[in-house]
């Protein structure tokens, strides 16, 4: 998922997929751990998603913040 088309979500979407991130970040952990995992690229991946989605949430934080 890139940036933009992050920025594109609502913000309850990007809720949703923030928890949806961190649901597959914990089975490739677990994977990873059982050695099950074959792309363990995968992992990174997900961990970039989830710090896009925790950036683009932040920045509405503040944009909303400074609206008042």
């Amino acid at each position: 998922m890139y940036a933009k088309e992050t920025r594109e979500l609502k913000d309850n979407e990007i809720a949703q997929k923030l928890e949806e991130a961190y649901e597959e970040l914990w089975n490739l952990r677990f994977k990873h751990a059982t050695n099950q995992l074959t792309k363990t690229s995968e992992i990174k991946r997900v961990r970039k998603d989830i710090a896009r989605l925790k950036t683009v949430q932040r920045q509405r934080e503040l944009e909303a913040q400074k609206e008042r």
